[in-house]
């Protein structure tokens, strides 16, 4: 039993300081994992510095609201990494100046982006509606008991680096993972049905040689995503479909980027029509599919899935 939750609003000030101490202690997994030599607690003074070309201890005391030996505490530390230099005022020589050095410019080079990670890792942590900072607390420490913060952290930075994620068109070699990613997905959601296994084991047979095409999203040489567009002569469309991303990688819009390239690729070449099936029960696929523009058409009584409940079609072509 956690004793501090025990102590109900008695215990809030001791419930922030250790949050406070689990917030610093996993952003420094995050920048050891990433070789940035950096200190957490050096934030705030740093990002005052960050802004502005040259200012006073006065003047990041005054910004921050921190106990003046607290900042000429973390100055001499920024000093001693050489990330700052001092000098004197123009105007009056008494009067230091704190600027960034270059050493600390470039290290906020590589800081930005994980702060924008990081930033949004803990925004989706703590949008939740809560009746009191005391239930929110709850709500937050229970989220973090299930995946450390420092992990999606560094999971996040490492799906938003553009140039490890590529999109390649099907080849021979990659119908293993075609097939098992596919099928793994059924069966998390679903049911795997003969003409899913029909046409997941054969697609050469049933996509590619019929003048269908199957995308692949690589990251760090390994295949993690994959989705198809599979020719519907009697529609006079294509079907976007086999739609799969590893389960280590979900929550990272991979999927998303799957469908924007198909989409991109069904305006390029000109179809006549882009249509999918799915199961109302997938909500956040649902809304993604009408976010993106694909609209409910109604359902023909012999869909080719059973599991299929909805239609819709892709009205931005």
């Amino acid at each position: 039993m956690d004793a501090l939750r025990g102590f109900g609003e008695l215990g809030l000030g001791s419930r922030l300081k250790r949050l406070s101490e689990y917030l610093m202690k996993e952003t420094q997994l995050v920048y050891n994992h990433f070789n940035i030599d950096f200190d957490p607690y050096l934030f705030p003074v740093f990002k005052i510095l960050v802004h502005n070309k040259g200012v006073t201890n006065t003047d990041i005391k005054n910004s921050l609201n921190l106990s003046q030996p607290a900042i000429t505490q973390a100055i001499n530390k920024l000093i001693k990494k050489e990330l700052v230099i001092i000098s004197s005022d123009k105007k009056d020589k008494r009067k230091k100046i704190v600027h960034l050095s270059k050493k600390g410019e470039t290290l906020f080079v590589k800081l930005n982006p994980i702060w924008k990670d990081i930033d949004l890792v803990i925004k989706n942590f703590t949008l939740t509606t809560s009746s009191s900072l005391i239930e929110h607390l709850n709500t937050l420490e229970d989220k973090l008991t299930e995946q450390s913060l420092s992990s999606m952290i560094i999971q996040k930075a490492k799906m938003n680096t553009k140039s490890d994620l590529d999109i390649v068109t099907y080849k021979p070699k990659y119908a293993t993972h075609f097939y098992n990613l596919n099928i793994e997905w059924l069966k998390t959601y679903f049911y795997v049905e003969p003409f899913d296994e029909e046409v997941l084991s054969k697609p050469d047979q049933y996509i590619i040689q019929k003048g269908g095409h199957i995308f692949f999203a690589i990251l760090n040489n390994k295949v993690v995503g994959t989705v198809a567009l599979m020719p519907l002569p009697k529609e006079d469309a294509f079907e976007l479909t086999k739609m799969a991303v590893s389960p280590k990688h979900r929550g990272h819009k991979i999927g998303q980027q799957l469908m924007q390239y198909c989409i991109d690729y069904a305006k390029e070449h000109k179809f006549n029509r882009l249509l999918l099936y799915s199961n109302t029960v997938l909500e956040n696929a649902i809304y993604i599919y009408r976010k993106y523009g694909f609209i409910e058409l109604e359902l023909e009584k012999n869909s080719p899935y059973k599991r299929s409940n909805i239609k819709m079609e892709y009205f931005g072509l």
